[in-house]
């Protein structure tokens, strides 16, 4: 008996008093989040190729830093 009020509580509570964006809105905030998270992972290649995080310490390119150490 109180599980068929839990969800009819949690219905009534989901559907009548949560406020839900727009179409509008949840487009705009996808395509925020989507671009965010393109950008993050461009600013961490970007750092891992420059500074050489590569993991493999024989690998031939290990980034800016790598290609320095190995002039002298």
């Amino acid at each position: 008996m109180k599980l068929k009020q839990y969800f009819t509580e949690t219905y009534t509570e989901m559907r009548f008093n949560v406020t839900w964006p727009s179409w509008k809105d949840l487009q705009n905030n996808t395509i925020l989040v989507v671009v965010s998270s393109i950008l993050l992972a461009a600013v961490i290649f970007g750092m891992d190729y420059v500074f050489g995080i590569t993991g493999d310490s024989n690998s031939f390119w290990r980034g800016l830093i790598g290609m320095i150490y190995n002039m002298f």
